[in-house]
């Protein structure tokens, strides 16, 4: 391993290992008041950060005051003594390019942010008062106890947090593991309210007891030298105080023998059955350098011939399996087994259970294998050497939350580079994987009504027995014989990590090839210099959207492509070579990434897969299985999702609702794929994007092997789509000076959230007006979510977001709400639009020079990695723009841009009686707010507000923009 450039202050950390290709510097440094600092100085950044961990969470919540943890993270964002106005941090912070956030976990508390680097300095000021001075008014306690509450409200329907609060009932009544950690107003006002209790000064307690420097960790990410950054971080961090706090510990274990050997039936929100199996073990972090979790999740989770999964899924009886370490501290820890199961699968859970002992028991028998370790170890090598890098925020959040648990040498490295092969360590794991010591969750509708149960904070329905080590010997007897082996070495551990000679200075992808099969975009690297690629193939047949039967044929038809190379694909994406097959536009997207070595060996596989596709009637009853719940559990969507789906099928063309979808999929069988499929790929164009460590050569030839399988055949699978062929999806154009509503009860009479999608249509893509638009809303986005949520407490979900429907432009207000109905936030929305219409007249000329500054240094942001840069110039591709100097583009038209031409634009497209205005309410009704829906409706009387009916029907009598493709035009 490469050691990096250290400077190591006076006390002398020791060395910090880095990745080959890392050129940043690093530098640990302990303040006087104890505060341990990582240094990180990246003079290519176009964003600084800092992450601040402090070694307290939920687990230290008082009794009776579930929540004030998290509570007290969502408070410190409001003011501080030194900057005493409220919410200025956060404003700061959006209007100057960056974005701020926070969570609470069971022992630690992560605060976060980036920002435009000209700015850094004054925010990370800002940033320190979180732990200096916070004010904490007693006003904002109220309206922000609210906000906690709502974001509860949002959790309650989420399957994964109840599984996991089920599981924390089910322990140590007097262990911190069974506590509710978020909090809602039962627990931080109802209940303490009614013993007396004054939750703010609880909370100001609890802040002056824990928040002490001694148990903090900060990194800071800056663009200047180590030294400059470290004698900024001295200056505003030093006056932390220190209490010379611990960092709390909380001993035993969360399950006692009561809550081992048992079987808990639940049921979920919504549709699928789920099997998790869990062990309470030794924490493998004490080891992370032997990795025995990681050693035994990759055997057990394992994909390829052989495995458990395979064997499982070649029954019929599970779609996914994930195994490995979960809901870890350095005191506990468990190992799970999670099974998505079919239908099949759930009436054999006895045999699934009997075949995963199984496993486990020749895993137990066969001992640990070295060459197996050796794998892991070399895949792992080469992941973290050739590393890309990552934004600054994610990096300083992810180091920052290791700094407590791993040795200053292994702050960046953390678990991932397993290299001390100990067989020992690992078999005392696997050894603890016993019929004596597990928990068995098992989740499915199928229950309802066969429990007696309901876990108290998600009201989850359950039922709970005991099992024996007989009864699971029993099933392991009774399972079918199958033959589960270790898996094969892996052929795709890349070896040549050695970098092309390229010669080009192209700074955008240039068209290197096309036929009237096929065209090449190509875009080598010049610039990330690691051994990877990037490659991106739309398969643009026509025929695969034409109605809803098509698009359901067409995900069909995905769905088991991916099904039948997973054992193969499984290999190359544990080695660091990843795929994805999905639906786009008309037809499906390929996409392949990571390590170059030995990605053509990938493709050509895939390929031959598409060219020889088989539909296995078995297979497709799966398939069919897990698409038609996936439909059915659209419905449970979050109300602001269904409200943005709403959104688009009104305004994009050749978009199908899902209830159509659904409906069409249940009369579709297997034979009619078999017809299908060869009439999809009858006609095809494909647009290729490839980039990265790739020679023109190497490139042109991975294209002509694609040709050669589809088009070059005296029997060819394909053939050109004609041009009148060449269609792009559409947007309808929505009057002018007029005002559409949506109204629908949401989807799931069990929600009580209620959410509105405000939507203004303003223009198609122009970088005038797409840099007018961008700057309105920076200018926008924090008086929004200041003014609804953290004012008038509207909703947890609160934003204003651009939106882009094929290159047709706008904005969106976003609010989900439980306290208010989707009429009432429209009006505060128009409300809100009047303030800012004040905001941008009294804008001071030096605010607007600000704001412009701030975007433009947004949109100068080089791309930080292969994948990041590809997308890019990939959606211009695929959207027929091919405007790949965009950023420049739009730069150059904000640097011209004046504060009297920002006015007009607000003035004629946005605010409420703006003259072109084009907006459109989609409502989303709760069942709290259900009764007001036709109250609501009746407040439609006349132009220019009109009811939307019927969402197709409206789609299909309205205008629509031009097409922006121009692929037709391009010359070689």
């Amino acid at each position: 391993m490469v050691v990096g450039t250290e400077n190591m202050a006076s006390d002398k950390g020791g060395e910090i290992l880095k990745p080959r290709t890392d050129k940043r510097e690093y530098r640990r440094i302990v303040l006087k008041n104890s505060l341990t600092v990582l240094l990180i100085s990246d003079p290519e950044t176009d964003k600084c950060a800092a992450s601040m961990n402090v070694s307290v969470g939920s687990f230290s919540d008082p009794e009776g005051l579930d929540g004030l943890a998290h509570f007290l993270e969502h408070m410190l964002f409001y003011a501080s003594e030194k900057y005493p106005e409220e919410d200025s941090y956060s404003k700061y912070i959006t209007e100057h390019g960056g974005s701020t956030n926070a969570y609470t976990s069971s022992e630690d508390t992560n605060y976060h942010f980036d920002i435009n680097t000209d700015c850094f300095d004054e925010a990370l000021d800002r940033f320190a008062q979180f732990f200096i001075k916070p004010l904490m008014s007693a006003d904002a306690t109220m309206r922000e106890i609210n906000a906690v509450d709502s974001e509860h409200q949002q959790n309650m329907l989420s399957d994964s947090r109840r599984l996991r609060q089920l599981k924390k009932h089910l322990s140590r009544e007097d262990h911190p593991y069974h506590k509710f950690s978020t909090g809602n107003m039962d627990t931080l006002h109802v209940r303490p309210e009614a013993k007396g209790i004054d939750t703010r000064s609880e909370l100001i307690k609890f802040y002056d007891k824990h928040y002490s420097a001694s148990i903090m960790h900060l990194v800071v990410y800056g663009k200047e030298n180590l030294d400059k950054t470290q004698g900024l971080v001295e200056e505003m961090f030093q006056e932390i105080p220190n209490t010379n706090k611990s960092i709390p510990i909380f001993p035993g274990q969360p399950c006692s023998l009561d809550h081992l050997q048992v079987l808990v039936k639940s049921v979920p929100i919504r549709q699928g059955h789920k099997l998790t199996v869990s062990w309470p073990i030794a924490p493998s972090i004490h080891h992370y350098e032997e990795a025995p979790c990681r050693y035994l999740g990759q055997l057990i989770g394992h994909e390829g011939e052989g495995s458990l999964y395979h064997e499982l899924k070649t029954l019929g009886w599970a779609t996914g399996l994930y195994a490995g370490e979960a809901d870890w501290t350095m005191e506990y820890s468990f190992f799970n087994v999670s099974v998505d199961l079919t239908d099949a699968g759930h009436e054999h859970m006895q045999d699934i259970l009997g075949l995963l002992f199984r496993y486990i028991k020749h895993l137990q028998e066969s001992g640990v294998s070295q060459w197996i370790f050796d794998e892991l170890s070399a895949i792992c090598e080469a992941k973290f050497h050739y590393q890309a890098k990552i934004k600054p925020i994610s990096y300083a959040m992810a180091i920052s939350s290791k700094m407590t648990i791993y040795p200053t040498k292994h702050w960046l490295v953390g678990s991932s580079l397993p290299s001390k092969f100990n067989p020992a360590i690992i078999q005392k794991v696997l050894n603890d994987l016993s019929r004596s010591n597990v928990r068995i969750f098992w989740r499915s509708k199928k229950f309802e009504g066969q429990t007696d149960k309901a876990e108290p904070w998600y009201n989850t329905a359950y039922s709970f027995e005991n099992i024996t080590e007989f009864t699971i010997q029993e099933w392991v007897q009774s399972a079918p014989d199958v033959k589960l082996h270790l898996p094969v070495p892996n052929v795709f551990i890349p070896t040549d990590f050695s970098l092309k000679d390229i010669k080009d200075e192209d700074i955008f992808p240039v068209l290197l090839r096309k036929t009237s099969f096929s065209r090449l975009w190509y875009k080598p690297d010049t610039k990330f210099f690691i051994p990877k690629a990037y490659v991106k193939i739309y398969f643009n047949c026509p025929l695969a959207n034409t109605s809803p039967d098509a698009f359901v044929l067409s995900n069909i038809f995905v769905w088991l492509l991916r099904d039948c190379l997973n054992e193969y694909a499984y290999y190359a994406g544990a080695a660091g070579l990843y795929y994805g097959l999905s639906l786009s536009g008309n037809g499906f997207e390929l996409y392949l990434a990571g390590f170059n070595h030995k990605l053509r060996i990938l493709l050509e596989a895939i390929m031959q897969k598409i060219a020889k596709f088989e539909v296995k009637p078995d297979r497709f009853s799966v398939i069919k299985e897990t698409i038609t719940k996936a439909y059915q559990n659209i419905k449970f969507q979050q109300p602001y999702d269904q409200g943005m789906s709403y959104c688009s099928m009104v305004l994009q063309d050749r978009t199908w609702p899902w209830t159509e979808k659904l409906d069409a999929l249940t009369h579709l069988e297997a034979e009619d794929l078999v017809n299908f499929v060869p009439m999809m790929l009858s006609r095809t164009f494909v647009e290729c994007y490839i980039a990265g460590n790739v020679g023109k050569n190497d490139a042109e030839a991975m294209v002509k092997h694609i040709e050669d399988v589809l088009f070059n055949d005296p029997k060819p699978i394909s053939r050109p789509i004609f041009p009148s062929q060449s269609m792009k999806n559409r947007v309808v154009n929505l009057g002018t000076g007029m005002k559409y509503f949506y109204h629908q009860e949401g989807s799931n009479p069990s929600d009580e959230n209620s959410a509105l999608v405000h939507y203004i249509q303003v223009h198609q893509d122009e970088f005038s007006m797409n840099s007018k638009l961008q700057l309105f809303r920076l200018i926008a986005k924090q008086a929004t979510f200041h003014q609804l949520r953290t004012v008038e407490q509207l909703g947890y979900i609160t934003s204003l977001s651009q939106s882009n429907h094929s290159g047709v432009y706008g904005v969106q207000f976003i609010v989900q709400s439980s306290v208010k109905g989707p009429g009432h936030i429209d009006s505060r929305v128009e409300s809100l639009l009047k303030d800012l219409e004040s905001k941008l007249y009294k804008m001071s000329d030096e605010e607007f020079k600000g704001n412009v500054t701030a975007l433009i240094d947004m949109k100068l942001e080089k791309h930080k990695n292969l994948n990041e840069e590809s997308l890019f110039y990939w959606r211009e591709i695929k959207n027929g723009t091919f405007k790949f100097n965009r950023k420049d583009e739009e730069v150059a038209a904000l640097r011209e841009l004046k504060k009297e031409e920002l006015i007009d634009f607000f003035d004629e497209y946005i605010k409420v009686d703006a003259p072109k205005k084009k907006s459109m309410s989609i409502c989303v009704y709760g069942s709290h707010h259900l009764k007001e829906m036709a109250a609501d409706k009746d407040k439609v009387i006349a132009s220019p507000l009109i009811e939307i009916e019927d969402i197709v029907g409206f789609r299909k009598s309205q205008p629509l923009y031009g097409s922006l493709n121009g692929w037709s035009q391009l010359k070689l």
